[in-house]
């Protein structure tokens, strides 16, 4: 059986000494360019791969980030998930890092497995999503002193690290577009209210509404999970009213919701963006492909993967961020699922 390749193996290939190579593949070696290139020179034809596991040992660091997070039912795609992996992974792996992943299926496990990983050693630091009021997740790792950063925010008055996009701004930003095109009757098929993303998503309904005097009907918020079926069934029972009254406009808290939504306004006879206008939040990369195509509010999703990890590596390494809590704006995307109302 073949030795493994050592660092003192490479050293004598080089010709220099073993602290001068680790340096070297460190990127801290200050030698000069010929010397540099022995080095690379020496590791490529010894076929040398790093030690790992005695690095760590000796570092008291795992290279390894968490990253906690719900997933979604089985039968449910969710791009917006794997755009934000993809782009943790990538700012990671520039820094040595790689992520490991590690969900949560039922509200008791969410503090275990955080409990764990950071008492274990396991991981450097943590990147949570999915996070709700009170969530028991940020409580702990507040409490510990932990280094973590989350996307999403949860009590206004827990002071922690995070990235959020605008969810109010980009409701507002909706509502503004419905009320433009002539609507009045604006319902929203939302989430469940122990969900802080979705209540501050609703503050911007509330707002432009508010600021165009129009009252809020009983019953134009409908609230349920985010799968396509709560999505179908909020917008059969808003849209069965008699037309004069039923919402001319409605609202999904996500592109999963509209979908539904255009489900059921097609069963009932309904011509989407012309007999009901129905948009989303998240510009899911299906829904410009939809008949009509969506309108939507679009998340810089690689934009908030990559400053999370960025945050984070800024806390690991005790350094004070010049940007703890970060807000990032949203954009509206206007497409044939929204149209001037045709009728009040």
């Amino acid at each position: 059986m073949k030795n493994r390749v050592t660092l003192k193996d490479v050293a004598k290939e080089a010709g220099v000494s073993y602290q001068t190579v680790s340096k070297v593949l460190k990127g801290q070696g200050n030698v000069l360019a010929a010397t540099e290139a022995r080095i690379q020179a020496a590791v490529q034809e010894l076929g040398y791969i790093p030690n790992v596991r005695a690095r760590n040992l000796r570092e008291q660091r795992s290279y390894l980030i968490g990253y906690s997070w719900q997933p979604e039912p089985p039968d449910l795609y969710n791009p917006i998930l794997e755009k934000f992996l993809r782009s943790i992974i990538e700012v990671a792996e520039r820094q040595d890092h790689h992520i490991l992943t590690f969900a949560w299926h039922q509200k008791d496990d969410q503090l275990e497995k955080c409990r764990s990983l950071t008492q274990s050693g396991h991981v450097d630091g943590l990147i949570l999503s999915s996070i709700d009021f009170d969530d028991p997740r940020v409580a702990y790792l507040i409490e510990q002193d932990f280094p973590f950063v989350t996307f999403g925010r949860a009590n206004p008055e827990w002071d922690f690290a995070y990235i959020d996009v605008d969810g109010e701004m980009g409701l507002y930003q909706m509502t503004e577009h419905l009320l433009a095109l002539g609507h009045r009757r604006i319902a929203v098929l939302a989430w469940l209210e122990s969900s802080r993303t979705g209540e501050d998503r609703l503050r911007g309904y509330y707002r432009a509404m508010q600021k165009a005097g129009i009252p809020l009907k009983e019953g134009w918020i409908d609230r349920g999970e985010n799968i396509v079926s709560s999505g179908y069934g909020g917008a059969r029972r808003l849209l069965q009213h008699p037309s004069t009254e039923r919402p001319t406009a409605l609202i999904g808290m996500s592109d999963t919701l509209a979908i539904g939504a255009m489900n059921a306004a097609h069963d009932l006879g309904l011509t989407v963006g012309r007999d009901v206008s129905i948009s989303g939040f998240d510009d899911t990369p299906l829904s410009q492909y939809l008949q009509p195509p969506l309108t939507t509010i679009r998340q810089p999703i690689w934009e908030v993967g990559q400053r999370s990890v960025e945050l984070l590596f800024q806390i690991m390494e005790g350094r004070e961020p010049t940007e703890r809590q970060i807000l990032l704006p949203p954009k509206l995307i206007i497409r044939q699922s929204t149209g001037e109302v045709s009728n009040q």
